[in-house]
């Protein structure tokens, strides 16, 4: 048999078949994914086969289909070298905040260019816009400016006002992501009315997330949300995104930006940090390209070996 795997707990995955059934799985113990060390050898979204066991009730996963794509990082735990957020999408749904957390500009650039990498087309959502000062509410501005610049859609919303949840096209299957506390979870009990998974209020101590999804999940949208048919993944909010199984040379590929004016470099090498004749250090320097997808792109260039992101 063959399904869709829609939620990992535990060593427990549970899989929906073509048919309709779900099963709670195990991932067969010689199992591994080609070519990727991944702390995760299958992730929500994957399209696995099957094989039930003789009372029906669970079942082995046996083998994984290929990933159209998916959305990785570097695992925390440093005895393996990624984790896989989740794979099949259509987008992501990038969560993000200017207050009640803050998230960085280095963290949003990160998590785009490793989508870029994998090809997931990523709409930036900024939530609770509502408790945004004066001043706040210009940097929005200039960030939603700056990111619909290079192509990139953004939405300015509120996830505890209704009126505000324009969030365009929701069809197939489409991952919420972000740091802990940005307010996914509420977005998605707002989007799927009668959910009501638990939140919690970020630290004040510290003004961060507190994770309260300890596991991904897929949860069918409702038609009055999608009328075409569509799924969301709620994931547990992450603090830092190391960037997986990037090449120095190639990081500058995944910033738009920087890629279209290092065509113009002298050096086909050229990896904007020194060279003579950089025409990427030139336009940061006459603000063409923003300073701090500048500071993202090197930020991601001191990434070596095992180390991982922290912010």
């Amino acid at each position: 048999m063959s399904g869709v795997v829609t939620k990992i707990s535990g060593s427990w995955t549970t899989v929906r078949t073509d048919d309709g059934r779900l099963f709670l799985c195990k991932v067969k113990g010689s199992f591994r994914i080609r070519g990727i060390r991944t702390t995760n050898p299958v992730a929500v979204g994957d399209r696995v086969d099957i094989v039930a066991s003789p009372d029906g009730e669970t079942a082995l996963i046996t083998a994984v289909h290929d990933r159209r794509n998916y959305i990785i990082r570097k695992a925390s735990n440093l005895s393996k070298q990624s984790h896989i957020l989740a794979c099949n999408l259509d987008r992501v749904m990038l969560v993000v905040t200017l207050r009640h957390p803050e998230t960085s500009t280095v963290f949003i650039d990160r998590f785009l260019a490793t989508a870029e990498a994998y090809r997931v087309p990523v709409v930036i959502c900024f939530n609770k816009c509502d408790l945004l000062s004066g001043e706040e509410q210009e940097e929005l501005r200039r960030l939603r400016a700056l990111y619909e610049s290079l192509g990139y859609e953004t939405r300015a919303v509120s996830a505890l006002d209704p009126s505000s949840l324009s969030l365009g096209p929701l069809e197939g299957l489409t991952l919420l992501s972000g740091n802990s506390g940005v307010g996914k979870t509420t977005l998605l009990n707002a989007l799927v009315p009668g959910l009501d998974l638990r939140t919690a209020a970020i630290s004040e101590a510290h003004l961060t997330g507190m994770h309260t999804t300890t596991f991904s999940e897929m949860y069918a949208l409702p038609e009055s949300v999608c009328p075409a048919g569509g799924a969301v993944i709620d994931t547990p909010g992450i603090k830092g995104f190391g960037t997986f199984d990037m090449e120095p040379e190639e990081v500058g590929h995944y910033f738009r930006e920087i890629f279209e004016t290092g065509r113009e470099c002298r050096f086909g090498n050229c990896l904007h940090t020194h060279e003579p004749g950089c025409r990427v250090r030139e336009a940061v320097e006459e603000g063409r390209i923003a300073l701090s997808r500048y500071e993202s792109y090197l930020s991601m260039l001191a990434d070596k070996g095992e180390s991982k992101y922290r912010e």
